[in-house]
């Protein structure tokens, strides 16, 4: 079976989509994230754009990745230096990425107007930037932005520009089409004049979507024989959005049959969507096609009974071949999403709806000690209708998987309070124009027998009342010092009657020196939300120090 190697670049094009930012803590997550799915490439920035991108590539390297391989982005170096005078191309080789993927004109226009150079002396930047580069890394990648627009305009520069880039020692020649605009038919033509020059050069595609054609852009050039795709999740990028991993990676997999990622990863593709959506803030598309809520959802009469009798009359696919669920709005059926999330919190992995509902009630039976009394079959209706419960009022436990282990474990009598709230108090007093506000946090808390009232400052009101927190439990709880708050999100939930009277969904994730972990809290009241985040937050560090056994740790 051919192999097509996919290549992500969530964490650097993804990131110029409007209202799409990833802090460095974010961008680790989710490059563990698509580790865990199989990517092969996983692109962390430009190292020498900012210096959140360069931290990134120091960071990574603490990181198992597994398969993965971290590759830098940059541009070929400066028109009027050579590669080792060149600071910001040097920034390549200081983030010791394995990969460097660089970009070069290909388009005369570009060359002319913006890198303002000759078209002589623009394929020998190419190639001297490449060989320059070339014994320094594992994998090294050409990027040819506005190749299909360039090749429009001059073919044979264009195909001099690739020419450069393997005198350069380039492994992949990648073709970008950048503007977005092709139709496929272009695509397909340009690539095959590609193929004609250089039958042997392994190639790749680079598709935006401003025409709504990156998709297929990119399975067209699958067909082709092109070995390399990239893309990002969800289709984040600049201006409309670069060509979807989300519905690539299924197309290649299930409508061209071609090995890009196991078939127990390419169940997870839901599960990712989701979580780069909870990880950047940002409210799912619930109509996207494969991951989508709205994906297998059959409301209209027609389509619901006939489903009911054969899916196979209106869905291209089977949902859990995605991770995906089929869902009849307003019927029996809903919930399933429930069952699967259930199942992957207990550690389970199941193919389908059926095998996730046997293999949860098997692993409550295990864990229930006094199986006489309860019925693993009620324990799992009662854990589903609390999830959806607490759902309707706008949880969401994707990411939050400490709050819904503790949940799970509580329903099945196993649960813990380690401490109580008795009361709180926060004043945040703001003394001028200039001087910025002091938060000052005064709690009571009952540990045992014991009451405790503590106060502390912090840089905001929840960080002071997470100190406040702290100083209270330190002294019965001395692993709490282990403990670090990674991310605090904020989400509005829009309400009924307007924004101002909406709920807030809070969302924090927390790590120790052995594992990491999300918890949820939703009020109407921000300090609320937050408190029961942090409740969840510490309360699931002492219970899986607690019970290493029973396999909480994330």
């Amino acid at each position: 079976m051919r192999r097509v190697k996919i290549y992500d670049t969530t964490l650097r094009d993804g990131t110029q989509a409007e209202y799409f930012s990833l802090s460095l803590a974010d961008k680790i997550r989710i490059a563990e994230k698509l580790s865990q799915i199989g990517i092969h490439y996983i692109e962390g920035g430009w190292p020498g754009a900012n210096p959140r991108d360069r931290d990134f590539f120091g960071e990574i390297r603490n990181y198992n990745l597994d398969s993965s391989l971290i590759a830098a982005f940059g541009s070929t170096h400066h028109k009027d230096r050579p590669p080792e005078s060149d600071p910001v191309f040097q920034e390549l080789l200081i983030s010791q990425a394995p990969v460097v993927t660089i970009f070069g004109k290909s388009w005369n226009l570009h060359v002319k107007e913006v890198l303002r150079t000759t078209l002589e002396r623009n394929l020998e930047i190419i190639t001297h930037s490449l060989r320059y580069l070339k014994p320094h890394v594992q994998e090294l990648f050409y990027d040819a932005e506005h190749f299909f627009d360039g090749f429009q305009a001059d073919p044979e520069y264009a195909l001099k520009t690739l020419e450069a880039a393997l005198a350069g020692g380039a492994d992949c020649l990648v073709l970008c089409e950048t503007n977005g605009g092709a139709l496929t038919s272009k695509v397909v033509e340009i690539i095959k004049a590609v193929q004609a020059r250089f039958p042997e050069a392994p190639l790749g595609i680079h598709a935006h979507n401003d025409g709504e054609m990156g998709v297929a852009n990119s399975l067209a050039a699958v067909e082709l024989g092109v070995s390399q795709v990239q893309g990002t999740v969800n289709g984040f990028g600049e201006r409309c959005g670069n060509a979807n991993l989300c519905s690539i990676i299924p197309g290649i997999r299930l409508k061209l049959g071609l090995d890009c990622v196991s078939d127990d990863n390419l169940r997870r593709m839901s599960e990712l969507s989701r979580f780069v959506y909870e990880i950047a803030n940002i409210s799912p598309n619930r109509y996207q096609p494969y991951v989508g809520r709205s994906a297998f959802a059959h409301k209209g009469g027609v389509h619901a009974a006939a489903v009911k009798l054969n899916p196979r009359a209106y869905e291209h696919i089977r949902p859990e071949l995605v991770g995906n669920f089929r869902n009849f709005p307003v019927s029996d059926l809903s919930g399933k999403s429930n069952i699967f999330l259930l199942a992957q919190t207990l550690g389970l992995k199941p193919a389908d709806h059926d095998a996730a509902v046997q293999a949860a009630a098997e692993k409550i039976r295990e864990l229930t000690q006094n199986r006489h009394q309860l019925k693993e079959a009620d324990i799992l209706q009662t854990i589903l209708s609390k999830v959806k419960e607490l759902e309707s009022q706008g949880y969401q436990f994707e990411e939050a998987d400490g709050s819904l282990k503790l949940l799970v474990f509580a329903s099945l009598g196993k649960g813990k309070d380690y401490f109580r709230m008795l009361s709180y108090r926060i004043v945040d007093q703001k003394v001028g124009d200039i001087e910025a506000p002091v938060p000052e946090a005064t709690l009571r808390v009952r540990v045992g027998l014991n009451e405790v009232h503590t106060a502390a400052l912090g840089t905001g009101p929840v960080d002071a009342l997470y100190n406040a927190l702290l100083k209270a439990l330190i002294r019965f709880y001395p692993r709490l010092v282990e403990m670090r708050l990674e991310d605090y999100k904020v989400r509005v939930l829009p309400g009924a009657t307007g924004s101002t009277a909406a709920k807030v969904r809070v969302f924090i994730e927390s790590r120790d020196a052995h594992d990491r972990w999300g918890s949820v809290g939703v009020s109407h009241d921000i300090i609320e939300a937050s408190w029961l985040a942090l409740v969840d937050s510490i309360n699931y560090k002492l219970y899986k120090d607690e019970h290493p056994s029973l396999g909480v740790a994330s």
